[in-house]
């Protein structure tokens, strides 16, 4: 039996929680999943019904003439490219050096030379230093290299900085769950909090911030409240940047590789030799794979192009199984496919490529 109940809620006392207008109920155990809310930096705040965030959208009724989105990672990419392509002008503003920041650059040079063609303009070292409200629409003043219209104007703003916790106003210290210093819930391997019988999953109990992640937690935690001994022992967490192309990422990237100083074997293979690429005429793509050079166990693996987010499910099996570059290469992939890209990435590493010339030693 379920008893479904909707209204806000906060924890008032041990193993109780009270329900606005309904009253309170008393739980032998509680998962706590109130996810993540967007994030709104202080300079952005404005009173105006054209600036918005990525839940207002979802929500909108129209489509703006001009749209201003405020941030270069995956939720500003994904949505500017959806409004893009219903007819808006879409302006990217980034304060890094570049979009998806934290994602491989290679991996993202093919979709930035795209969106460069879809998107009216991307402004990179650029932040937005004001906001003020006109009668023609949210007028930003842009600081940065190479800004053409310091003081351009949109029918909507945009705002995709990133998100927090949902942890606020809920009465964690009331039960004694404790957070840390970013407002994260603090759970081990068994998604257990400092309380007893109080569980978390999801955005509010860590990054990333993925719904695949989320359920994949909850299945832990209800399995340990069932009294299995299941743990949360995922080797990695799969990514993806659902634009066109799409961009996907799982295990440890070039970019995490270079920042510890770790010791890695990298080898790509460009969709260009792949056959199902031309055939698509998709040939931007690019795999890759990150290897351990003394095993030659996967440790990672990038994709950019048509479909990636398809193929990176392998790349994922791979990591949990703790396959070797080697397995991909003799493992035999179906002929005109993209997933081949995986094999033919593997055996370039050996100089065994078909469609790859060898890389020089």
């Amino acid at each position: 039996k379920i008893d479904y109940v909707t209204g806000r809620r906060r924890f008032v006392v041990g193993r109780t929680i009270e329900v606005e207008g309904r009253g309170r109920y008393r739980f032998e155990n509680c998962i706590v999943a109130t996810g993540s809310v967007p994030a709104l930096p202080p300079s952005l705040h404005l009173a105006s019904s054209r600036l918005m965030d990525s839940t207002g959208a979802l929500k909108l009724e129209d489509v703006p003439p001009r749209l201003l989105v405020v941030g270069g990672g995956y939720i500003g990419l994904e949505m500017g490219y959806v409004y893009a392509a219903l007819g808006s002008k879409v302006t990217v503003v980034e304060m890094t050096d570049g979009l998806l920041p934290g994602c491989d650059r290679d991996l993202v040079l093919p979709l930035h030379k795209r969106l460069e063609k879809l998107f009216d303009r991307i402004y990179l070292k650029t932040k937005v230093a004001k906001l003020e409200e006109t009668p023609q629409g949210i007028r930003a003043t842009l600081e940065g290299e190479g800004v053409v219209d310091k003081q351009p104007v949109f029918e909507r703003v945009l705002v995709a900085v990133g998100r927090r916790p949902n942890s606020r106003d809920i009465g964690l210290d009331k039960a004694g769950v404790a957070i840390d210093e970013r407002g994260f819930i603090q759970v081990d391997e068994r998604r257990r909090t400092t309380a007893e019988r109080i569980y978390a999953i999801g955005d509010v109990a860590g990054e990333p911030m993925l719904a695949h992640k989320a359920t994949y937690e909850g299945k832990i935690a209800v399995e340990v409240i069932a009294g299995e001994p299941a743990v949360y022992d995922a080797r990695a967490v799969p990514a993806v940047v659902f634009t066109d192309p799409e961009v996907a990422w799982c295990g440890l990237t070039e970019t995490e590789a270079q920042r510890t100083n770790r010791e890695i074997k990298r080898v790509r293979f460009p969709w260009a030799g792949s056959g199902r690429a031309m055939t698509l005429d998709r040939t931007e793509g690019l795999t890759k794979l990150i290897v351990d050079p003394e095993t030659d166990r996967v440790l990672g693996v990038g994709l950019v192009g048509a479909g990636a987010g398809e193929m990176i499910a392998e790349a994922m099996l791979a990591i949990e199984m703790a396959a070797s570059a080697r397995d991909l290469a003799l493992t035999m992939h179906a002929h005109p496919t993209l997933s081949e890209t995986i094999m033919e990435a593997a055996e370039s590493l050996y100089g065994l490529g078909v469609h790859q010339m060898p890389a020089k030693r």
